[in-house]
């Protein structure tokens, strides 16, 4: 492969995560070219990580001595500071306090090094090549095993003073409710993963107090824990118990989209994660709620859309952050 006739910009991707990491070579037409997947080893500390992110990078682009690199984005889990390349102690990544990483990779590689949370990330990749691709004002939710959000502001990545812009899972929506984020009845309790499970572990319990039945329950073997993956299924499978908990986090997801439509006033919403695995479900209760709840005019502008890039959206993250900023 030669840059120079191709004409092509390469960048590499680091996803830095708890328990697996990866590094992707892309260019600058979201072609990829290799993936290399390493599991992280939190145990190790972040010294052997980095060291093992840098042996694999040379090792792909002595595959590829044409290319002629760019730069290198990195998307990893915060609390970080995006402008000065610093992770700060994310509570997957033990032992990560104030680490300059993109010192580290400049230093190595001789090129420019980015670096954003995660949510961004993948807002960057929804905005810049999956549902998001055209718009100017856009909003990813990230809807995993926790809420977070990317904010795409008059077209282009907003992060905030220090970094703290998308949290909107701490926003609170009702006063007492399954906790997320640190906080009860937050967004983030109702409309993520272990939201999901925590708020089936309540109804159930009032169910089972009550003596009532739960089918999806009783199928379950001694000890398995409820999953929002368990209750999305038993749902789709006509559960009672199942519908009303997913009920539940879809009017939540309805109210707390209502806020941000409002405050933002968004081209486009995009969820990713649970809502697109069960957007057929989700879709119908959202669109009601924001007819109630939110101004008018602004929903008519603003789509909802389930993410585009599926479980490829990791793949694709980091690397468009060091797209992202060749923009620029």
């Amino acid at each position: 492969m030669n840059n120079e006739i191709t004409g092509l910009d390469y960048f590499l991707g680091f996803d830095i995560g708890g328990t697996k990491c990866s590094i992707v070579l892309g260019d600058d037409k979201f072609n990829l070219y290799e993936k290399i997947v390493f599991e992280t080893r939190v145990e190790r500390g972040h010294s052997k990580i980095i060291a093992e992110f840098k042996d694999k990078a040379h090792e792909l682009l002595n595959k590829y001595p044409d290319i002629d690199l760019k730069s290198i984005g990195i998307s990893c889990g915060g609390p970080l500071d995006s402008k000065k390349g610093v992770i700060y102690s994310p509570p997957n990544l033990p032992g990560w306090d104030a680490v300059p990483i993109t010192d580290i990779f400049k230093k190595e590689f001789g090129i420019d090094v980015f670096l954003q949370n995660d949510a961004n990330a993948c807002a960057l990749a929804e905005w810049l090549m999956g549902a998001g691709k055209g718009t100017q004002n856009m909003i990813f939710l990230t809807f995993g095993t926790g809420l977070g959000a990317g904010l795409i502001i008059n077209g282009n990545l907003y992060s905030g003073t220090n970094d703290l812009a998308g949290e909107v899972g701490h926003v609170r929506l009702k006063d007492k409710g399954p906790v997320g984020f640190g906080k009860a009845g937050s967004f983030e309790g109702f409309c993520s993963g272990s939201g999901i499970a925590q708020l089936a572990q309540m109804i159930v319990r009032e169910k089972l107090e009550q003596g009532e039945t739960v089918q999806f329950y009783e199928k379950l073997q001694p000890g398995t824990p409820v999953s929002a993956r368990l209750v999305a299924q038993a749902a789709s499978e006509g559960d009672e118990t199942a519908i009303e908990i997913m009920e539940v986090s879809a009017q939540k997801l309805g109210e707390g989209l209502s806020i941000l439509v409002d405050i933002l006033n968004p081209e486009c919403v995009v969820i990713g994660s649970i809502y697109s695995r069960n957007e057929d479900f989700f879709k119908a209760y959202v669109d009601k709620v924001l007819k109630k709840e939110a101004i008018a005019d602004a929903v008519k502008v603003c789509k909802i859309k389930a993410a585009a890039l599926g479980e490829s959206i990791g793949d694709y993250a980091a690397l468009c952050v060091a797209i992202n900023n060749k923009r620029f």
